[in-house]
């Protein structure tokens, strides 16, 4: 694993990236051409957090592959310092998006990645000596068994080392069952210090329809954030009366990357030490700014 300098990130995001593979010509089945960027919810925050000028760490496996050099050169590039271990005997995972009239489909290959062999102390609970947030997602859990209680112990470990937990819920239908999800996905939820979610996802996997069913059933998250498409997003802290923010009018080319720049201009805000409604509307800011393009992170101007 690499090693971080001297001081600490303020923030560390921990989880899987892929290589993200998507037809520039026509749906997948037909396609003769094709671009390659990266997908990763964890790696979307870490570089939206970075463009606001926090120190930001990635925390992850590639394989020792060109995917992976792709990957690690491409967060780089946009600030993030890497704590990445390269695995010899375990792929990148790779996505493949394929376009519809509609939307897109999204076919996933990490099985038995890199990524997935995480386990129990990846970090070293030493590592987080100074850090003040640590942030990763419901995907983490559901690549693996080992991942799972890698996420288990990075929520004591991070607690144990002064650091808030930070967890998106992110559930990602084709990765686990639903009672699986349900279960592990609330427990982690209910057990963060911020927790985001989505109204819709909460009602699929816990039949939570409103920002307060949702509260009701995540009494125990030290902030709740319910995200809610174009409508907006609230925020539970306590006992206090929850704060709603609206969404801004956008015009959408696509959401996919969307709920991560959400959290990343949130946390971000978190950082500044901004009240909660200056850190929701920063939210929302920087999935506006994502809501307005084809891809997850906006693009960089060119190296010259």
């Amino acid at each position: 694993m690499s090693s971080p300098s001297s001081s600490f990130p303020e923030i560390i995001c921990i989880g899987e990236t892929m290589a993200l593979i998507t037809p520039t010509d026509s749906r997948l089945a037909e396609a003769a051409e094709a671009s390659v960027g990266l997908a990763g919810a964890e790696s979307n925050v870490a570089a939206g957090v970075a463009s606001t000028g926090h120190r930001v760490a990635w925390a992850s496996r590639l394989g020792a592959d060109p995917l992976g050099d792709r990957i690690a050169s491409e967060l780089e590039r946009r600030g993030v310092e890497l704590w990445v271990e390269r695995d010899d005997a375990a792929p990148t995972g790779v996505m493949f998006k394929d376009p519809g009239a509609e939307s897109s489909s999204v076919y996933y290959y990490r099985s038995g990645s890199a990524a997935s062999r995480m386990e129990q102390g990846f970090l070293d609970p030493s590592r987080l000596d100074g850090v003040r947030i640590v942030h990763t997602t419901g995907i983490t859990p559901a690549l693996s068994t080992s991942c799972r209680q890698m996420v288990d112990r990075l929520f004591t470990d991070a607690r144990a080392a002064g650091a808030l937990v930070s967890f998106d819920v992110n559930d990602r239908r084709p990765l686990w069952s639903r009672d699986d999800a349900a279960e592990t996905l609330a427990r982690l939820a209910d057990a963060a210090d911020i927790t985001f979610v989505g109204r819709d996802e909460a009602e699929r996997i816990w039949g939570t329809v409103t920002p307060t069913e949702i509260r009701a059933f995540l009494p125990n998250c030290a902030l709740l954030i319910v995200k809610d498409g174009d409508v907006g997003a609230t925020a539970f802290e306590g006992e206090a009366e929850p704060v709603f923010v609206p969404a801004p009018v956008v015009d959408v080319v696509e959401p996919v990357g969307a709920g991560d720049a959400f959290a990343s201009g949130f946390l971000a805000a978190t950082l500044d030490g901004e009240d909660l409604t200056s850190r929701l509307s920063a939210g929302h800011a920087a999935a506006g700014r994502v809501l307005t393009i084809a891809a997850d992170l906006p693009p960089l101007v060119p190296l010259r």
